[in-house]
C-alpha cells in the first residue's frame, strides 16, 4: 500500500459543499484505506495499492465528484514530496519587503518551461511567484484576498489546474503526514 496526500480544489467555497466526514466515508467505500482529513478545505491522507499519482487523482476526484454532484479536481503528492517541499520553500529567501504570507499552489503537473518562466516573471507590487517543479510558491506583502495573483490567473498563465494552501497548513500537513 502506498500513502498519498490529496488536495481538493475549490471545495467548501462558493456553495460547493463537501462534508469531510462524508468524503472520508466515500473514499473508504471506494477502496481507499487509512483515510484521514485535515480541516475543511479538502486535505486528505489516503492509502491505496495504486502506484500512480494520476490514477489516485482520478479515482479520488471521480468518487467525490459523483457524491458531491459537481466536478472535483484532486491533486496528489507522496508524503515525502510534501516534506521536501517545505524544506525547499524554507530555502527560498523572502523576496518582498513586509511580506505577510506565503502560499503553495499544488499543480496537477509541472508546467512547460516557458510558462513557468512567465509566472516567475510576475511583477505586480506586493506579489511574487516561484515555480518549483509541480508547485508554485506564492509570496504576498498584501492581504491575500486583494491579490491579483489568484488561482484562476495562475491556471491561465501555466495552463495547468492547481489549488493553493497557506504555508501554515502545508507545514502542518508535512508534520502530520510527511515522512
Amino acid at each position: 500500500m502506498s500513502a498519498y496526500v490529496v488536495f481538493l480544489r475549490a471545495v467548501n467555497v462558493g456553495g460547493r459543499k463537501l462534508a469531510m466526514a462524508d468524503a472520508r466515508k466515500v473514499l473508504e467505500d471506494n477502496g481507499f484505506t487509512d483515510v484521514e482529513s485535515h480541516i475543511q478545505t479538502g486535505n486528505f491522507l489516503v492509502s491505496t495499492p495504486m502506484r500512480s499519482l494520476g490514477k489516485v487523482e482520478l479515482a479520488v476526484g471521480k468518487a467525490l465528484g459523483e457524491h458531491a454532484g459537481y466536478d472535483i479536481v484532486a491533486i496528489a503528492r507522496q508524503p515525502a514530496e510534501l516534506t521536501a517541499l517545505v524544506g525547499a520553500v524554507d530555502a527560498v529567501p523572502v523576496s518582498l519587503e513586509g511580506e505577510q504570507s506565503r502560499y503553495v499552489s499544488f499543480c496537477v503537473s509541472a508546467p512547460p518551461a516557458a510558462k513557468a518562466a512567465e509566472l516567475d516573471a510576475w511583477d505586480t507590487p506586493g506579489e511574487r511567484a516561484h515555480v518549483m517543479g509541480k508547485d508554485v510558491l506564492l509570496e504576498f506583502a498584501l492581504p491575500f484576498h486583494t491579490a491579483k495573483l489568484t488561482g484562476p490567473r495562475i491556471e491561465k498563465v501555466l495552463g495547468v489546474a492547481g489549488t493553493a494552501r497557506n504555508m501554515t497548513v502545508v507545514r502542518a500537513l508535512a508534520q502530520k503526514w510527511g515522512n
